[in-house]
């Protein structure tokens, strides 16, 4: 049992390192799955021991070997935090359904849906915009979740979770409607439809709360600590969605039960 966790981080890492590759190449004509790795400053190709991660970095000291100028702390801050979000999705899988074909399922879907709100997150901050391939395939993806609730749980409704996903959305529809999208990007309200089917209403409004003070949190600090922003910068709000969509998707913590907790 030990091997397993143990196998489940390490797979993490690997899978981390090439959400680095998709972050870095998206939409700027290079191919993702083909194509050698180069240092971003020389363009110098990377041996395989400089593409271990975590440990390459690390081992490199954070400098590239050729050009000697710094790596972004980005590749093993993506790798971990996907190593990391694994582990949680493989004990909470383990937990609920043991050592299964279906978890193995649950599994590898929640892996995917992961992975694909991670490249979100880091592209949104990096480029402040939500790639339409990435949010549709999250969408899709909650589709498919909505399908299999459908066979597999007594007494559930997919019209009303359809309708519910609407619902989630709808708050950010409006502003980024009626602020012609200066409040709220288009972006932010496909994902806030994926969020709303992959998590129902419940837990959908839960990321929503979540994401709102999280982001009042991160945006305070940021005008305390740093010049670089004022109350007129932009600052891109789907990492904080898929913050709360973590908290509630992989931890089960809702708005609601953390009101129970109070009480």
């Amino acid at each position: 049992m030990v091997f397993l966790p143990l196998f489940v981080f390490i797979f993490g890492l690997i899978i981390g390192s090439f959400l680095n590759v998709v972050i870095l190449r998206l939409n700027t004509g290079r191919s993702i799955a083909t194509g050698r790795s180069a240092c971003a400053r020389c363009s110098a190709p990377l041996s395989w021991y400089e593409l271990i991660p975590v440990f390459s970095f690390l081992g490199l000291r954070g400098k590239c070997k050729t050009c000697s100028k710094p790596i972004s702390f980005q590749y093993p801050l993506v790798e971990l935090l996907t190593a990391i979000v694994f582990m949680f999705i493989y004990t909470s899988v383990i937990a609920t359904y043991g050592l299964s074909i279906i978890a193995l399922a649950i599994g590898i879907f929640s892996a995917i849906v992961a992975s694909l709100l991670l490249v979100i997150f880091v592209y949104d901050i990096r480029h402040t915009i939500i790639p339409d391939l990435l949010v549709y395939l999250f969408i899709i993806a909650s589709l498919i979740a909505i399908l299999w609730q459908t066979f597999t749980v007594s007494g559930f409704n997919p019209g009303i979770a359809i309708v519910n996903g609407v619902l989630v959305a709808l708050p950010f529809f409006l502003l980024w409607y009626f602020s012609k999208g200066k409040f709220m990007g288009f972006g932010d309200v496909k994902l806030a439809i994926g969020m709303g089917w992959l998590l129902g209403l419940t837990g959908g409004v839960s990321a929503v709360l979540f994401a709102f003070w999280i982001g009042g949190i991160v945006g305070l600090f940021l005008l305390a600590l740093t010049r670089r922003y004022s109350m007129r910068s932009q600052i891109p709000f789907a990492p904080f969605l898929i913050a709360g969509t973590f908290i509630v998707g992989v931890w089960g913590v809702t708005v609601f039960s953390l009101f129970q907790l109070w009480q």
